[in-house]
């Protein structure tokens, strides 16, 4: 069963960083589209950011220059760091995993909260 579990969330003051990461669990890492989500109170899911198995990255206009996706095959986890944060930032963050088969897998979220 595919299990993606994010960690790194919390709260932190406008213009700080934090550094969110997404350990995915079975041999399917390797094969998949990786991205990051974020959904604020009220408002739809929005992709963040999402990289290909070859290293090619794709972000919001929101995050471009300030948010960082990256992938360790090895360590079967993806990473977003996130400088610069403001606090329209602030969301519950998702990790999904795409199948070659259209197979969409998701996380259970993390809370990163920007505030003074």
């Amino acid at each position: 069963q595919v299990q993606l579990v994010e960690s790194g969330g919390g709260l932190v003051q406008p213009g700080g960083s934090l550094r969110l990461s997404c350990a995915a669990s079975g041999n399917i890492f390797s094969a998949n589209v990786m991205a990051w989500h974020r959904q604020a109170p009220g408002k739809e899911r929005e992709l963040v950011a999402l990289i290909a198995t070859v290293g090619l990255t794709n972000y919001a206009s929101s995050v471009k220059g300030r948010f960082t996706i990256s992938r360790d095959n090895a360590k079967n986890t993806v990473y977003l760091q996130m400088n610069s944060l403001r606090p329209e930032d602030t969301a519950v963050y998702y990790c999904s995993a795409k199948e070659p088969s259209g197979i969409v897998h998701w996380g259970q979220g993390t809370q990163v909260t920007v505030s003074s």
